[in-house]
């Protein structure tokens, strides 16, 4: 079959891109390839009651499916130049910003009304933090919740579902260019395009480093963020989140000089398990509804790596860890802070008498064995650093889960159009390496399909 447009991936960028070319120019034939199911049949078979960790779906559908990674996370737009990606690299500051707040009006229209913008302009915080050796990012951010997020993307699939043409549960094998455009290969059938945009998430990883070597297309290391999640009760982060919701703070370590971040706040929210190439590792949630909203606060502590010659897997450094937590607690450990600085391993009655009750079925376990010693002395050095503008962070009884890994793509070789080296295929979002946010991720699929929409004017 033939089509002007092929996208694979129904993530934020392949959304936004399927969008604005329908959007833009109906008379286009398009198709979306998605290795996961359709937002409607996208269920994670942990209940908390009869099933209470992972048991590895072919497909996971907290990962993979219409709205990607980011269908069932929190719903967080971060609208900033600051962190999120460096499209800003290849496209420019202000028409990144301008993309930005284009995907969130579009998210207004389709469900989003009523939900709040938060901004850290003006904030006495980012004093509060300076004057504690932390440094506030600035950022505007949108949150819809995982609820309200979800109803989002249920709206504009039903907006997109009569004009595109939608390949669920059909994982493309791989990609060839033609003299006319490309062929993209699935297991029982070949399409063809004209033009190709390649959207595949952090999921998608590997088969997207299998693409560009098999096409000879160059890419380049990217990092690693390896550390826990923390849930503590919701008061102790009320006075940050109430006027921020999330904040981003990042940490100098004095002994390394490691750089240690706040990641993904969820206030009255819950920590999550999720499963990216068969590793199980830790995520949060947050809704907007006030009756899916729990008594905790939860956040991640990541460090980043960098790796330079002669190794160049960082993913894979980031999978060893997570596959030895998975070796010793069978899925996601948990530890109490306390426990974890007496340097013993928490244990069931130790959590059950916590005052934090967890709001994740983990393993208690002993974080020290998990991660190297110079990341966990970052991430104990960043929680006292944190107990100084939210006294109580280092409680004995703040949980430590681990281990949170983000995983980023090798970044892709591609001109300032996010074109490789054929002309006509593009590669955005996440799986490009370039972006590592909602908002970044779909500002690339709009600048892409605006780029693509020029040959097709008459």
């Amino acid at each position: 079959m033939q089509y002007d447009v092929i996208i694979i991936g129904a993530g934020p960028g392949g959304i936004f891109s399927a969008y604005e070319l329908i959007v833009q120019n109906p008379s286009l034939n398009i198709a979306v390839f998605e290795a996961g199911h359709a937002l409607h049949n996208r269920k994670c078979p942990i209940d908390g009651d009869k099933i209470k960790s992972c048991v590895h779906c072919k497909s996971c559908s907290i990962m993979s499916g219409f709205g990607g990674a980011g269908a069932f996370s929190d719903g967080k737009y971060n609208i900033t130049n600051d962190f999120g990606g460096t499209l800003y690299e290849y496209i420019g500051k202000q028409q990144a910003l301008d993309l930005m707040h284009y995907v969130d009006e579009i998210n207004m229209a389709y469900g989003g009304e009523g939900t709040k913008l938060y901004s850290t302009a003006g904030t006495k915080f980012k004093k509060l933090c300076m004057q504690n050796d932390l440094h506030l990012l600035d950022a505007s951010v949108r949150h819809l919740g995982t609820d309200i997020n979800y109803i989002v993307l249920k709206n504009i699939f039903a907006d997109l579902e009569t004009k595109v043409t939608f390949f669920f549960d059909t994982p493309v094998l791989s990609v060839s260019a033609n003299e006319n455009g490309y062929q993209i290969h699935c297991k029982d059938a070949d399409y063809l395009c004209k033009k190709c945009i390649i959207s595949v998430g952090r999921s998608g990883s590997k088969w997207m480093e299998r693409v560009c070597m098999d096409m000879g297309i160059a890419t380049k290391s990217n990092r690693v963020d390896l550390g826990v999640r923390v849930e503590l009760p919701a008061e102790i982060f009320s006075h940050l989140t109430d006027e921020l919701y999330e904040s981003k703070i990042v940490y100098r370590t004095p002994k390394y000089g490691d750089l240690v971040r706040t990641f993904c706040m969820n206030p009255k929210g819950s920590v999550v398990s999720e499963n990216t190439n068969d590793i199980i590792t830790v995520n949060g949630h947050s809704y907007e509804d006030p009756a899916k909203q729990t008594e905790n606060t939860n956040f991640a502590l990541l460090v980043a790596k960098h790796f330079s010659e002669p190794f160049h897997d960082s993913n894979g450094y980031g999978e060893s860890i997570a596959r030895l937590s998975n070796m010793l607690g069978g899925g996601v450990i948990v530890q109490r802070f306390g426990d974890l600085i007496r340097g013993q391993r928490s244990t069931e009655k130790r959590i059950d008498e916590s005052f934090t009750t967890p709001t994740l079925h983990a393993t208690p376990g002993d974080l020290s064995l998990v991660l190297p010693k110079r990341l966990l002395d970052g991430i104990i050095e960043m929680i006292y650093a944190l107990d100084k503008i939210a006294p109580g962070t280092a409680n004995d009884d703040t949980l430590l889960y681990g281990v949170e890994v983000k995983f980023y793509n090798m970044e892709v070789s591609v001109d300032n159009n996010l074109q490789t080296k054929y002309e006509g295929l593009y590669v955005i979002g996440d799986g490009s390496g370039i972006t590592h946010s909602l908002s970044h991720a779909s500002a690339s699929g709009v600048y892409v399909a605006r780029n693509i929409l020029q040959s097709f004017q008459p």
